[in-house]
């Protein structure tokens, strides 16, 4: 083939691939604006329903949307199935999935009060961090420590609004933080105040305390930077009235 052939084609390619990505960009800024005050929950699709951790986050989904948190996942089974029933079951907030269009699968799960579909997953990872106050990590595999890792560095890099990230299970997650406060912190690739991003917890009430105080941290951050008028600060100030914090 020809170079200038390949080119133009390569060229072509690549411009159309710019529009499916700002149009999967658009798609998620306009579903997404309204939803409020909302809690990203992260973890597997391979937990089985009958197990402890898809129990306990079925547990989770309801009580976040029963204190007015939207609960966003990644739209799929296993502990995103379980949160999203979770909060399905309540009727005080929205029950969220942000899955992503494989040949492979025609659906999320069947828990959704809205679901919205991606083409990019990289376009999906910043939804699902987009428009939440707190971040919690249940029990999962590689996609959940790329998410987990994704919203430190985020968060430790000044590139996202201080917010909560919540690990739960200290079973599951507590060789990894182990490893952290030991390995990362003797090598000198992290630092004490990026280790105290993160917060172990197992109750699910301690869970909902430590959301409310990110969703005030996310209030006075936004107000610092003089958009304390926006829409989204009118929606989480909202959301504080009802809470009563």
């Amino acid at each position: 083939m020809n170079r200038k052939i390949r080119d133009k084609n390569s060229i072509y390619l690549d411009s159309w691939s710019l529009f499916k990505i700002m149009a999967d960009f658009v798609k998620g800024y306009d579903e997404l604006d309204d939803i409020g005050a909302a809690v990203t929950v992260f973890g597997s699709a391979r937990i089985a329903k009958d197990t402890v951790t898809y129990k306990k986050s079925i547990e989770l989904g309801k009580k976040l949307a029963d204190n007015g948190y939207s609960v966003i996942t990644g739209g799929s089974f296993g502990i995103m199935e379980a949160t999203n029933r979770g909060a399905k079951e309540s009727i005080y907030a929205e029950s969220i999935g942000l899955n992503i269009d494989l040949p492979h699968e025609t659906s999320g799960n069947s828990y959704l009060d809205r679901e919205l579909k991606f083409d990019y997953f990289f376009v999906r990872k910043v939804m699902l961090i987009r428009y939440s106050l707190a971040y919690i990590a249940m029990p999962g595999g590689f996609g959940t420590l790329d998410e987990l890792f994704e919203v430190l560095t985020l968060i430790q890099t000044k590139k996202s609004s201080p917010s909560a990230v919540i690990l739960v299970g200290k079973d599951y997650w507590g060789k990894l933080f182990e490893f952290m406060k030991t390995s990362m912190m003797e090598y000198g690739t992290i630092s004490q105040s990026d280790l105290d991003l993160i917060t172990i917890v197992d109750d699910l009430d301690e869970i909902i305390e430590i959301v409310d105080k990110s969703l005030k941290t996310q209030l006075e951050a936004i107000e610092s930077m003089g958009l304390s008028d926006s829409n989204y600060a009118e929606m989480l100030k909202e959301t504080k009235n009802i809470r009563g914090i």
